[in-house]
Parts: structure tokens; C-alpha cells; sequence
């Protein structure tokens, strides 16, 4: 059974998520969040996926862009828990959120072995490979 639901900024939640991000999406490349990093997520809706037992096990951030475009962003789901349907999970409760709060458009930088999952979710690519954090990427987006 996985729940998801939205967590908020600066609580022990939180820090669980920056954790949980860090091991999956930055220590794998030798990356560290900045403070200023971290600071600037404030702003953006949290979500968190949890196991039966209440383990944090996925996290996804949207970060609004304007009024009809919302990126998601630092997808991560614990190592033991990928292709179990958490991060299927989580992508269908942001596009959800996103649809309530009228955004029209999601994108998302995919990592190169990421595309092929979101493709199956019905996200297109758009334009060309290019290289963020060190690796190739993919800017994807869905209609809303």
C-alpha cells in the first residue's frame, strides 16, 4: 500500500525528503544541496509517498512556473521501492494537485534513464538531449 500526501517546508518531513533526495539524486554524483538550494524550495508543494508502515518512501517536488505551466522536479524513490509503482503513484497525485490548482501544462528534465517512465505516464520530449548536473537529461511535458 503506498499514500501520498503533501508535506510541508522546514519540518522533520522535510528533512527526511532532502535525505531520502540526497541518497538517490545527488550523493550517486558526487552533489551536495546548497543551503540557497534548499532555501528556495519553500515555495513549492511537497509530496511524499509512504509505505504500510509509514516509512517515507518517494518524494517529488512542483514548483510553479507561471500561471498555466508547473514543473516537476527531484522525483526520487528509495532504491528498494523502485518499479513497485511509487513514482507512478507520485506523478499521478502532482498531476492531480496541479489540475486542482488550474495549471494547464507539467514539464520535467528527465534523466536519460527516466524518459522511457515518464513516456509510459504520456509525457512527450521536447527539443533535444542536453546535460544537467553531469548527466543527460530530457525536457519532457504533458498536457493537463
Amino acid at each position: 500500500m503506498i499514500t501520498v500526501y503533501q508535506i510541508e517546508f522546514a519540518t522533520p518531513e522535510y528533512d527526511e525528503s532532502v535525505a531520502l533526495r540526497y541518497e538517490v539524486l545527488r550523493k550517486p554524483l558526487g552533489l551536495e544541496y546548497s543551503p540557497e538550494q534548499l532555501s528556495a524550495e519553500w515555495s513549492d508543494i511537497h509530496l511524499a509517498a509512504f509505505d504500510a508502515w509509514g516509512k517515507m518512501i518517494g518524494i517529488l517536488l512542483l514548483s510553479p512556473l507561471d500561471k498555466q505551466e508547473v514543473k516537476m522536479r527531484q522525483v526520487a524513490v528509495a532504491p528498494e521501492q523502485q518499479g513497485r509503482g511509487v513514482g507512478a503513484a507520485l506523478v499521478a497525485a502532482s498531476e492531480e494537485i496541479a489540475r486542482s490548482l488550474e495549471f494547464k501544462k507539467m514539464t520535467l528534465h528527465a534523466r536519460e534513464a527516466a524518459a522511457p517512465f515518464y513516456l509510459r505516464l504520456g509525457y512527450q520530449t521536447v527539443g533535444d538531449q542536453f546535460e544537467e548536473v553531469s548527466i543527460p537529461h530530457y525536457k519532457m511535458e504533458k498536457m493537463l
